[in-house]
């Protein structure tokens, strides 16, 4: 069994559910913008790559006015009320608590939502002790470059594995020759993910767990 030195956990669709928050603030965008709402159904497939590419993807409009405006409103509504519209996945908490326990990995957070938001929904469900540290990102920044810089600076090890439930995450893993697994309950489908082979798939996080926790 490889053992890794860190986990580097996605927030979106891998800790925490943020579907509530994210229909709300993207169409309290969309509406300013004076474009029609859309339904959950339509939005929660957006979940998980950077804003400004989610943005043009829904709307087909990529001009770097009017992405950079639709971000600004996002975030309006999203640092009022929006952060807080999440649901930790059910055992979550667990799963950080048995890996803490076990001692036997680093945690951390590579997240493409900015940090000041991901810290903010790490605490609102006490989960901020788990980690040594919240790496965020911003228009602009892919997370393949938040991973390289967390190399660069040596934040992190080349023993590290990223945890997602997108092939962004795996991907940006890829590139920085890291190893990366795909959890089944967020956004990202088994296809998607195997399609970027991932060196595990878990279906629930107590598996995650068990794997790295060694007597």
């Amino acid at each position: 069994m490889a053992q890794y030195e860190w986990l580097l956990f996605d927030l979106d669709g891998t800790l925490s559910d943020p579907a509530e928050g994210f229909v709300n603030c993207m169409n309290h965008a969309l509406v300013f913008h004076d474009q029609a709402p859309r339904a959950a159904d339509e939005l929660t497939p957006y979940i998980g790559p950077p804003l400004e590419h989610t943005i043009g993807n829904l709307t087909g409009n990529t001009s770097d006015a009017f992405v950079s405006s639709m971000v600004g409103k996002y975030r309006e509504r999203y640092g009022d009320t929006g952060y807080a519209e999440n649901t930790l996945y059910p055992g979550v908490n667990q799963m950080l608590e048995t890996l803490r326990e076990s001692k036997n990995v680093r945690l951390g957070v590579c997240t493409s939502k900015r940090a000041d938001f991901a810290t903010r929904i790490l605490e609102q469900f006490n989960l901020l002790p788990f980690f040594e540290f919240v790496s965020g990102g911003d228009v602009g920044i892919g997370k393949w470059q938040q991973l390289e810089k967390l190399l660069a600076e040596n934040t992190i090890s080349r023993n590290t594995l990223m945890i997602g439930d997108r092939h962004f995450d795996l991907n940006a893993a890829h590139k920085n020759q890291l190893k990366s697994a795909g959890v089944l309950w967020g956004y990202g489908s088994r296809e998607e993910l195997q399609e970027h082979q991932p060196a595990y798939l878990f279906a629930h996080p107590q598996e995650i767990g068990r794997q790295f926790c060694r007597a």
